[in-house]
């Protein structure tokens, strides 16, 4: 069965897995509800893969088969919406919330449920590859993954990079791009993402053994702020979205960057699962915080309870 491949069906009699008042987890810009949201409709879909049936998240289940495992998201703020979406999960069927505990360190996020031995941490990187300070300024390095040490004896490990690719002037955190030794002002985005998925991926071949880790690609989480993509060119940004696109194809298509992920997955020997979450995604216009999150509208990043949701009930059927 695919799971990828379905629509979505509305059950106005659906639940989502938690409350925003049940997590301790969701950061503000993720909590619409919190925020003054006034719908909650998009709470209200669920995910139908075509000719087969996802399995519901057993929160307790899971923490009983993975104790003693951890489990590592590592990427960018989508890593960490599915990251907050993923302990919520959990969080509910913890019987002692007293018994989860939550350690910093760096980059590093790690939420431990003690009773169980089992640590779910975020390594927030938005590249994959390194950012190093040098006197000549900050270097984007598409040919070095010294991060990557952090990852080694991760039992799962859930990967992710693309939304800060296109990021320029105040907002982009690097000053110079290096690869093959030499030093560029900037060059072609999708190029230099292209080129950092491939070091991304010698570093899997070269350092994971399929015996112990798990290995999983988030996929590309589109974002929405042309209408004309979906079929409503009046619409500038998914403000007042309110129901998804219909059917199970998107309008505007596939992102560009999604088949350049592909394109290396290929090349990879070892098994990395690709959690394919882009076209399901494309369909939910509605999902996202718009005016219920950040400062800024926000038609990138997804409401929880929400989307991600479904990512990691899909991460859930694919893991055990």
């Amino acid at each position: 069965c695919d799971f990828f491949r379905g629509s979505w069906v509305r059950n106005a009699s659906q639940r989502a897995p938690y409350t925003p008042s049940s997590c301790p987890f969701i950061q503000a810009e993720f909590n619409c509800l919190k925020n003054g949201r006034p719908d909650d409709f998009y709470l209200q879909y669920r995910w139908q893969p075509r000719g087969c049936n996802l399995l519901s998240v057993d929160g307790s289940e899971f923490l009983r088969r993975f104790t003693g495992k951890r489990i590592m998201f590592v990427g960018d703020s989508l890593s960490r919406n599915q990251f907050q979406s993923f302990l919520c999960i959990l969080y509910t069927a913890v019987p002692v919330a007293k018994d989860v505990k939550i350690a910093a360190s760096g980059q590093i996020t790690t939420i431990s449920f003690s009773n169980f031995g089992l640590e779910v941490m975020l390594d927030h990187t938005e590249y994959l590859v390194d950012i190093v300070r040098e006197p000549s300024g900050r270097i984007l390095k598409l040919d070095s993954i010294e991060g990557g040490k952090l990852w080694l004896g991760i039992d799962v490990l859930i990967f992710n990079t693309w939304h800060w690719w296109n990021r320029r002037g105040a907002s982009q955190p690097w000053d110079y791009i290096e690869v093959g030794g030499r030093i560029y002002q900037d060059m072609d985005r999708m190029l230099a993402f292209e080129k950092a998925l491939f070091t991304w991926a010698k570093w899997v071949d070269s350092n994971v053994d399929p015996s112990k880790t798990k290995v999983f690609f988030q996929g590309i989480s589109p974002s929405h702020y042309n209408g004309s993509l979906w079929n409503e060119p009046r619409a500038w940004s998914c403000i007042r979205e309110t129901v998804p696109v219909e059917g199970s194809t998107y309008p505007g298509g596939l992102p560009p960057a999604l088949f350049v992920l592909k394109k290396v997955l290929r090349t990879i020997k070892k098994p990395v699962q690709l959690l394919d979450i882009t076209n399901l995604s494309l369909l939910r216009k509605d999902g996202h915080p718009s005016i219920y999150g950040l400062p800024a509208m926000d038609c990138s990043h997804w409401c929880l309870p929400g989307v991600p949701d479904t990512w990691n009930q899909i991460l859930y059927n694919l893991i055990l």
